[in-house]
């Protein structure tokens, strides 16, 4: 059974932890006691609902504000596939935050009020969508009973997100009308929703292809450890163990190990302690070299047919996720898969306004959620992609060399998305 990882996004009170918490409980994946402390915490409520935003928000603060702070990750499954979600916080001050849970997502759940339409924080984070390259992207327009169902409101919001999407070159765009309090077109459809004739939203979830975002042309095998027993029976046993990202390897395979740029052959393949002919992402494998060469966690092994760039400096559109800020000149440890090298913001270009994509050139310094365009210098060489053409392999992070916290997330090579038509100025 394969698994999804999806994101909830949209603006404060779209309906976001209502809606996980809907789905949640009418595919029936709540348990008993869960149900029993949900009933005893909303006994007092006028209306007698259950309130689902509970489930996801769990810290104190979210419930006593009745927002959603920090990402909250949740589990189910159907019989046609396993999800995990991460309800993202809709306020500015947490764009982060968002960043964060939407980095490993497959697909991305926008929710629109339909009473407001396409607000600001609908196309800010799409833009994060588009930057992010999320390959699926589903607009959910909610409280469609707050607006008796209209069709034509549906309509009109489908039209102006259209040309958001359009703008923001977002490929797969699902829309589907929906009522996350009263459950209206979440897992089963309704009469109040007739003139839809579409699937429903967890029936567009079962449905996304997955497989079809993995790449399986470019060969990239980050080394997590080196497996070394030294034991009587095993004294010559040598093997590179970690998971593959992208591309298939296959034994006898020409490959080459970076930063070092040694070359030798697949002499074998490992899964689960069996050997195995061939080896695809996002397998976690041990793999075998026809020779003993000078190999350690961090370094890549790739096909070598198909080579990422292998450089010292490089540009990087940077999430900045510390309330220090940054500023041109500071060192930071970067951690690319498994490799940690050290590194320097040598240059910060421009601060991206993610609002409208506007360049705000040569700012002086970063502060928290800001995007900008960077340039990094790292004291050895880095093997990577650009995050366009193979995030995978095109991200990092940039840790604090003193509290090791992670004050950036990093997209290398990522261009701007494209400027939302008629904000250019």
């Amino acid at each position: 059974m394969d698994l999804l990882r999806f994101i909830t996004a949209g603006s404060v009170d779209d309906g976001k932890s209502t809606l996980i918490g809907r789905l949640l409980y009418d595919s029936k994946n709540i348990l008993v006691d869960q149900l029993e402390a949900l009933e005893k915490q909303t006994r007092n409520r006028e209306d007698g609902e259950i309130d689902l935003a509970l489930l996801t928000d769990g810290l104190r603060a979210e419930r006593e504000q009745g927002i959603t702070i920090d990402v909250a990750y949740k589990y189910f499954s159907t019989p046609n596939r396993k999800f995990i979600i991460a309800d993202a916080p809709g306020h500015i001050q947490y764009t982060r935050n968002m960043i964060t849970g939407a980095s490993n997502s497959e697909c991305i759940i926008i929710l629109i009020d339909a009473r407001l339409g396409v607000v600001e924080q609908t196309r800010r984070h799409s833009i994060i969508a588009s930057l992010l390259r999320i390959p699926h992207v589903i607009v959910a327009i909610n409280k469609m009973d707050l607006v008796n169902f209209a069709q034509d409101v549906y309509n009109n919001i489908v039209i102006e997100y259209a040309k958001v999407a359009a703008s923001l070159e977002l490929k797969d765009v699902k829309y589907i009308p929906i009522s996350a309090l009263k459950g209206d077109n979440i897992v089963d459809k309704t009469s109040n929703l007739s003139w839809y004739d579409d699937k429903t939203l967890l029936e567009v979830l079962e449905s996304i292809e997955v497989e079809s975002d993995i790449d399986y042309t470019q060969g990239r095998f980050p080394v997590q450890y080196v497996i070394r027993p030294q034991t009587e029976d095993l004294h010559d046993y040598r093997g590179y163990a970690g998971k593959i990202t992208s591309g298939v390897y296959k034994k006898g395979d020409k490959v080459t190990v970076l930063p070092s740029g040694l070359t030798s052959k697949i002499s074998a393949i490992e899964i689960s302690g069996k050997e195995a002919e061939e080896a695809y992402a996002p397998q976690s494998v041990i793999i075998h070299l026809e020779d003993d060469l000078d190999i350690s966690r961090g370094d890549l092994i790739v096909k070598s047919n198909n080579l990422p760039s292998l450089e010292r400096e490089f540009e990087v559109l940077l999430c900045w996720m510390d309330r220090k800020p940054l500023v041109a000149g500071n060192k930071y440890f970067l951690q690319h898969n498994s490799r940690t090298v050290k590194a320097i913001v040598k240059e910060l270009e421009y601060r991206l306004d993610v609002n409208t994509l506007l360049k705000q050139p040569s700012p002086q310094s970063v502060a928290l959620n800001d995007v900008v365009k960077a340039v990094i210098k790292t004291s050895e060489p880095l093997a990577f992609d650009s995050y366009a053409e193979l995030p995978t392999n095109g991200s990092a992070i940039l840790i604090d060399q003193t509290s090791y916290v992670t004050v950036g997330a990093c997209m290398i090579g990522a261009p701007a998305a494209p400027a939302l038509k008629g904000e250019e100025s």
